[in-house]
């Protein structure tokens, strides 16, 4: 099963900004998420169109199971 943890800010425009991120730890620790969600909003690295990303919104696992029918 797949996994990639979706980190959700808010932007100076107030529009949702989602950064992926594949494959995470396993159990994830959420005060480590917490913190790293700080460090992207303070350290002011990101740019989206809306501006900086200036506060969280949401962190959330999505789980995704693939079956492959064919490999050629």
């Amino acid at each position: 099963m797949e996994k990639t943890l979706r980190l959700i800010f808010r932007n100076e425009e107030g529009k949702s900004v989602t950064m992926s991120v594949g494959d995470p730890q396993d159990p994830l620790d959420s005060e480590d998420v917490d913190s790293a969600m700080d460090l992207i909003i303070s350290t002011d690295v990101f740019q989206s169109s809306g501006g900086s990303i200036v506060e969280k919104t949401k962190a959330e696992v999505v789980s995704r199971e693939v079956e492959t029918i064919l490999v050629f």
